[in-house]
């Protein structure tokens, strides 16, 4: 099975996507995780990519799409793989089905649908140690006493990114450009809805049983 998991910033697609690929041995991809790899590695786009952030600049989308066209290429994407996160707008999009044209195209996308104040409650509740990077909730996994982990017993805090302000902006981009992905996608008859509010062990048996259900067709 070739899977998108799309969904919004704190629906839980990444962690779903990581359970999921343990359980059936494919590669979650993420195309933050490949464009570090390709930086690191000093390939001929992650060279490009490198120079186009040190001077403050956004990658393209060419160069994106490249970097995943790489990626699937690899021989442990031959059983199949979930795209993480990617695409993020129509373009890449449209970009991504030019690519697997002449190859197995995607089968399927998970879509993670969480109400948008369940959404931002998830995020600002989230907490992070400064010594072992351990993320707490203050809902269902408190730091001890409001503000020590209980890890490693070092100082948590709310990075800014988990602010209210920052957590609203942050879908409001989403909203503009990647909300619209869910119709493209139902367009082309491969849009599956999860409810993600639900319990996250619940979550991930829908998950699998879709997943299932999908790969016996």
């Amino acid at each position: 099975m070739k899977l998108i998991f799309l969904g919004a910033p704190g629906t839980g697609k990444g962690t779903q996507a990581s359970v999921l690929a343990q359980k059936y041995t494919i590669p979650q991809i993420s195309t933050g995780d490949i464009l570090r790899k390709a930086v690191a590695d000093g390939t001929e786009l992650g060279v490009k990519a490198k120079a186009i952030m040190e001077s403050g600049g956004l990658v393209s989308d060419d160069i994106i799409i490249g970097l995943v066209d790489e990626r699937l290429a690899q021989d442990d994407c031959r059983p199949g793989y979930i795209l993480d996160g990617f695409p993020r707008t129509i373009t890449q999009a449209e970009d991504l089905d030019k690519m697997l044209a002449d190859k197995a195209g995607i089968d399927a996308v998970f879509y993670f649908d969480v109400a948008e104040e369940e959404i931002v409650k998830r995020l600002t509740s989230r907490r992070t140690c400064t010594q072992c990077g351990y993320n707490h909730n203050m809902i269902y996994d408190p730091p001890v006493d409001g503000d020590i982990c209980a890890k490693c017993g070092g100082k948590v805090i709310q990075r800014d990114d988990d602010k209210e302000e920052t957590v609203r902006n942050r879908l409001v981009v989403y909203t503009e450009k990647t909300a619209p992905l869910v119709d493209y996608y139902k367009n082309q008859n491969k849009l599956y809805a999860i409810d993600g509010a639900q319990d996250v062990d619940n979550v991930r048996q829908d998950i699998i049983d879709l997943y299932d259900k999908l790969a016996k067709k």
